[in-house]
């Protein structure tokens, strides 16, 4: 069977729900043509279905989205953490409901059990965990801290090295240019 051919009115629908912002797909359902069909009308027509920069902005905002979701929901696992961190040295309630007798017992002790200190621990320790994995803490300044302890600890082994002839023990001495005469 053969293909209908284009029309004019064809080509005319093309072009205006084109012009309303309809997609490829959506001209293709409402004039009974293929995509394909649209397509070629569309470049006959030299009228594009380019929707980078819109699919583009949607992207980064869609992100932004869930980076601001992401946060919200670290800073609930913070907030959990804190809570059962509250529960370590806290007065707890232990109760029971057996015997043969079915009575009911609880005692209050001034805190948690090893047992539970541990489950306790183990809560803190996962909702943390979580919480970093979610918002990674930006660079705090380790790096930093750790070449200013490294340049103290080389000025004290040359400072050594200076009034004792040598280096301090198990230590080789330091190829410094800007201590040559």
């Amino acid at each position: 069977m053969a293909a209908r051919p284009i029309t004019a009115k064809d080509r005319a629908a093309v072009k205006r729900l084109h012009a309303q912002n309809k997609s490829r797909n959506d001209i293709a359902r409402a004039i009974k043509r293929s995509p394909s069909t649209v397509s070629k009308l569309a470049a006959e027509l030299g009228l594009t279905f380019d929707r980078g920069p819109q699919v583009e902005a949607a992207t980064r905002a869609r992100k932004a989205d869930l980076a601001a979701r992401r946060t919200a929901f670290a800073e609930r696992l913070q907030d959990i953490a804190e809570r059962e961190a509250d529960k370590m040295h806290a007065p707890t309630l232990y109760w029971e409901w057996g015997g043969k007798d079915h009575k009911y017992a609880q005692r209050t002790q001034p805190e948690p059990t090893a047992a539970d200190r541990r489950a306790i621990m183990s809560t803190i320790a996962t909702a943390v965990d979580r919480s970093l994995k979610l918002v990674p803490p930006k660079d705090d300044g380790a790096a930093e801290s750790r070449s200013v302890i490294g340049e103290l600890m080389a000025g004290l082994a040359r400072d050594y090295a200076a009034r004792h002839g040598a280096p301090p023990q198990g230590e080789e001495p330091e190829d410094d240019a800007d201590d040559a005469p």
